[in-house]
Order: structure tokens, then sequence, then C-alpha cells
């Protein structure tokens, strides 16, 4: 299947083998956004947020149209840093994940941390004469399992939009705006690793619920006219705007230290943009993509990507090619020259052909999610071979199939119209899933169609609000 251990092969050969020498190597940024929607950001069409930065980056370098994570940020952060889908080891929800006990079925547990057998991209790169570091959000464990337990040197962790006075170095009065403030580390760390080759990992909170902003840019936002079809949320487009100053900080400090051409940019989101939380809350809107965060649907799983490769991306491009969270791993091994430690398994593929032309053709069969858990839809997998996608819902059985290139918002089934192509992509997809040993959800004894819509607590084992609620303005 995908076990590509050639796949950093590939890229040597196409861009030349690069030398040993640190400072021949690339630097690489890599910055992540937090339930960042497709249709978020100005250079993918929005009409009401302003992401100058982000749209620099594109018109720069690269832009992909097909690009997926998972559907929600656990699973697709665990995919960046193991280049493994995370089925294969059991992460398969947000940490520690929701609990409905009373539903049809009973989910398999989601692992509480990323196991410490798994030979990271940090930890490739830092083995290989990279300085790494990590600022901002983690969600991959706690203590004994956080960013400096899997190869990165220089660590802040931090899941929201202000941080408390006594985190910031040197300590404040009051809170900080965690996108200036982990842009302020990413800044010294580029000025301390100037000499490189260094490996950057900046993961903001933007634009997770609840949602802040400063003062300033709600009052801009919420005197800005809206925009038909878009939800235009003042809360919603002030963070972005933060997040992308922050980008505009990183990239110029880049820019001002020489760097620029030395450097891979990449900037992506960690899973589909939130439409409606459990409790209430109206999120973006992923129009015309189908359905949001925490789904199968276009909508929870295609994200924006954009990647500025000076020397092999053409600035302004675009591709469609059909790529996932899991190929940065190969791809950047490739980029510095490092190959893949010896029996450790990639499901990535690099996306170097394309990075290189546009036009070029991956060497792959499919792409596959496995989602065994009631968040915003119900646990189900899903395919995508080609044009088709095919998603199994595990409590019925039921399997849809949308042709994607024609039918990008997901309207119209097309189960009982091919149903030799829903076979075709059902056996491969459970295929997939024998082959990475997924864990399944199974009936559940305690099953109550009355109490059905009964969310719990995991840590305390009692009845919870639903998840998500937002208490603020």
């Amino acid at each position: 299947m995908m076990r590509n251990l050639l796949a950093v092969g590939v890229v040597v050969m196409l861009l030349g083998t690069m030398a040993a020498r640190g400072a021949e190597r690339p630097n690489i940024v890599m910055i992540v956004a937090d339930a960042l929607g497709w249709a978020d950001l100005a250079c993918y069409g929005n009409k009401f947020n302003e992401t100058p930065n982000i749209d620099r980056l594109a018109t720069e370098g690269m832009k992909f149209t097909q690009f997926y994570a998972l559907p929600v940020c656990s699973p697709t952060r665990a995919s960046i840093q193991s280049g493994e889908y995370p089925a294969r080891f059991g992460l398969t929800a947000h940490i520690p994940g929701h609990w409905k006990p009373f539903e049809k079925l009973v989910e398999p547990p989601c692992a509480l941390a990323m196991p410490h057998d798994v030979y990271t991209l940090p930890q490739a790169l830092k083995d290989a004469g990279y300085a790494t570091g990590h600022f901002g959000k983690w969600h991959l464990g706690g203590k004994g399992s956080g960013p400096g337990d899997f190869g990165y040197d220089e660590v802040f962790e931090f899941v929201g939009h202000a941080i408390p006075g006594p985190r910031v170095v040197p300590p404040h009065k009051g809170p900080v705006r965690t996108a200036e403030y982990i842009g302020d580390r990413a800044v010294a760390f580029i000025q301390k690793h100037k000499a490189g080759p260094f490996f950057l990992h900046l993961a903001h909170s933007a634009v997770h619920i609840p949602l802040t902003t400063t003062p300033e840019l709600l009052k801009k936002y919420e005197a800005k006219p809206k925009v038909p079809g878009y939800r235009s949320q003042a809360l919603y487009a002030g963070v972005l705007e933060e997040m992308d100053t922050s980008v505009g900080r990183v990239l110029e400090e880049l820019k001002k230290e020489g760097l620029e051409e030395k450097t891979i940019v990449i900037f992506v989101s960690d899973n589909g943009g939130l439409e409606r939380e459990v409790g209430g809350w109206p999120g973006t809107t992923n129009r015309p993509l189908r359905s949001e965060k925490g789904t199968l649907y276009e909508g929870g799983i295609r994200v924006p990507l954009i990647v500025r490769w000076p020397g092999v991306t053409k600035a302004g491009s675009v591709s469609d090619a059909m790529g996932i969270t899991v190929d940065f791993y190969p791809t950047l091994l490739g980029a510095a020259g490092v190959k893949p430690k010896a029996g450790y398994i990639l499901d990535g593929i690099s996306l170097a052909p394309v990075l290189k032309d546009p036009s070029a053709k991956l060497d792959r069969e499919a792409i596959y999610w496995h989602y065994p858990h009631y968040h915003h839809s119900r646990p189900s997998g899903a395919i995508r071979m080609g044009d088709f996608k095919a998603i199994e819902f595990f409590d019925t059985g039921d399997v849809e199939l949308y042709n994607i290139k024609d039918d990008l918002s997901e309207t119209k089934n097309l189960a009982k119209e091919m149903p030799e192509k829903v076979a075709e992509l059902h056996q491969k997809l459970k295929a997939w899933r024998h082959e990475v040993d997924a864990q399944m959800p199974q009936a559940n004894p305690a099953y109550d169609p009355k109490r059905v819509d009964e969310w719990w607590s995991r840590a305390k084992v009692e009845p919870t609000e639903k998840p998500g609620p937002y208490h603020g303005k």
C-alpha cells in the first residue's frame, strides 16, 4: 500500500543530491493553523477576512486546492510529526475525545499520547544536524509526551489566544496575545539559528474556539460590511488577522536575515472549519464544501496549504494534486537530503514532483481516513481514489459515494447508481483498515435511544454539557 520508503530517493533524484554541509540545506518553517477552513483565506477567495501576509506567501509560492488533513486536530498533528496515518497507533480523536455512552456504538479508546516509538520528523532532522523548535499548540500528550520528548530542542507549549503573564518570558503583569508571543519566539529562534539549518514548527491556536481578539480588531470587523453567503464573524476575522500578522513577522525576519531564498515555508490548517459547535457556537462557513470539522465530508478534511520553496515552487502557482498531511514527512526529509530510518513505515509520499511542476502526477492510489467517533457526525471511515470518494458509516453500514470532481459540494450520493464503484472503494478501505490495524467501534450494550444525546466527561464519569459552548461575546 503506502509504505513509501522510496519517496526520499525520488526527491533527491528530482532536485539533486543535497550537500552534507548544514549551510547548504534548506531551513524549514512549518506554520499550522487551528481549525482554519478551506474558504477562510483571502487567497482562497474569502471577501471578508484580511490575510495579506498569508496571501503574499501564496503569490510567492504554490497554493494547493485539494489538500487534506484529518477531521480533528490531534490526529492531524500526529500525522505531521510521524508521517504515518495515526490509525496505526490509535490516535484517532482529539485527545481525550468526547463520550456519548448511550449511543449505538462504543467508540474505541483514543490514545492519550503519541507513542514514543514514533521516529518523528523533528527527531529525524535533529539527528541530521538541524536545530529544532516548537512554539504553540501540541495536543499530542501531556507530561512526558510533550514536544521536547519528540525531538524539539526549544519548546514553548500553549493552547489559547491569550497567555497568562507569568507564563511569558520574561513574565508580564497581564496576559499577552498568543499569536504575537509565539511570533516573538519564532523570530528569536530564527535569529539564534540563522547559520542553519533549522526546523521551526509554529502551531497557532487561531482560529479555534473560544474566540477572542483585541478590542481594536473586534471594532474593525464589527464595523465591516458583512459578505453575503459567508458568516463574517468579527471575532473570527480578528484572531485570524492576529495570526496573519505573526506570519508576516516570520516572513520579514527571514528576509531581514537573508534567509528567504534558503528557507521552505509551509502554511497549513489542521482540519476544516467549525461551522457550528454542538453547544451552539456559530463559526465559519466552508461553502462550497459540505459540512465541517469533525466529519469526513470535504468541509471537515479539505484544508488550505501553501508552500514557498525558493528554486522549486513557481511564484503564484496552483496545484490540484491530491495530498494529505502524512506527505510532509517524506517531502521535508527529501528536501533536507535525509534518508528515512531503516524499517520505519511512512504512509506519506513526497510532494516534490508537484512542487517542481504543478502539472505532475503523484504516484498515489488513494487517501484514507478513520474516524470511529461521535462528534459532528457519526463514526465513519472514508477513501478518496481519483475523482471518487466513499464514506462508510459504522453504525448502519451505509456507504455514500461522491464524484468530487463533478460534485465538490457532495450533494449527489451515487451509491445506488454505481454499486460496483462502491464495492471497489469499500473493499480497498477495509483492506487498508486491516493493514494499519485500525480499531473499530463495537455494538453498545448500554444503547438507549432516549439518552443518545447525552454527553459525558471521561475524566469525571458523569454527564457534562455539550462540547464547545461559547460563553463570551
